[in-house]
């Protein structure tokens, strides 16, 4: 094998990009920032070119694991991070118009519903249920990848399913989810509380997300009538002169928001068969920049 040279570097370099749309998919999920899973994806990109290759049996399982190793460290590095988060933190969203599954086997741990309930896995836990339900690795290659034992593996991704399946109901399909969201926004527009209410499941949440810019509320608002009073009172200001364009985020669609040709955030909102529990504004200018420039 010729290390270093040019025909061995367009080699893994194939290989790489081969292989990359699944290491993405990992890295976002793991960190639910597609801007950090790119940076990540570089690094495990510059490791490749500098490793002997030579002893690498299967390259897949090698980048995986990197990916996978390097995304657990940075990932508790970012719950650090955001402690000193003002106001609550969501996803940065991730435009899925070319790639539904982000490189994955299915669609799983890619709606921000499932992204805010990883947040409350272990890192190992988080790693073991992303390789197992998004990419459905075999228990004894994720026990590899994370250094550990098959049936320690089975245990991670067992807790893992439990802690998510404690706090997730089954969510609708992309195209109900993208009715209730436009159904949504006429109702909000309007400031109409009664159909905001019934839209609402009862343990709805509104979270914005702005990492304390002005005018962006920095609490959870909690229950529908709270949330529907909540957008009745800024119905009559917020929404004048505010131009919508869609676009496809996690697996579902999202409402990019611009007043005067400037952005003022990305809107959107899940839901199961009970309705809409999540209503999710993105107005860190940091976060959403990627999928603006998709519309």
């Amino acid at each position: 094998m010729m290390t270093g040279s040019g025909v061995d570097l367009e080699e893994a370099a194939a290989v790489f990009t081969s292989l990359r749309p699944r290491l993405f998919g990992i890295a976002y999920r793991m960190l639910s920032s597609a801007s950090e899973a790119e940076d990540l994806v570089q690094d495990v990109w510059l490791r490749w070119q500098t490793y002997d290759r030579s002893t690498v049996v299967n390259p897949g399982a090698f980048l995986a694991t990197t990916t996978t190793r390097l995304a657990i460290n940075a990932l508790q590095s970012a719950r650090v991070r955001r402690e000193t988060y003002i106001g609550p933190w969501l996803p940065e969203p991730v435009d899925t118009s070319a790639d539904p599954y982000l490189g994955a086997e299915r669609g799983e741990a890619l709606e921000f519903a499932a992204l805010l309930l990883m947040e409350k896995l272990t890192p190992g836990e988080r790693a073991a249920y992303v390789l197992r339900e998004a990419f459905d690795y075999p228990y004894a290659q994720i026990a590899d990848i994370l250094s550990s034992t098959e049936p320690a593996a089975r245990q991670l991704v067992s807790r893992a399913r439990k802690h998510m399946a404690d706090g997730r109901r089954t969510p609708v399909t992309a195209a109900e989810q993208k009715e209730l969201l436009v159904t949504f926004i006429e109702a909000a527009r309007s400031g109409n509380l009664a159909e905001l209410e019934r839209l609402f499941t009862p343990t709805v949440q509104n979270l914005s997300d702005g990492n304390g810019a002005r005018q962006v509320a920095r609490k959870i608002v909690v229950g529908p009538s709270r949330v529907a009073a909540f957008l009745h009172a800024i119905s009559g200001h917020f929404w004048s002169g505010l131009e919508i364009t869609w676009v496809s985020t996690n697996g579902g669609t999202s409402a990019v928001l611009r007043r005067d040709g400037s952005v003022y955030g990305v809107l959107t909102v899940s839901a199961s068969a009970d309705g809409i529990d999540q209503v999710l504004w993105m107005v860190n200018p940091e976060k959403i920049a990627a999928v603006v420039a998709a519309t």
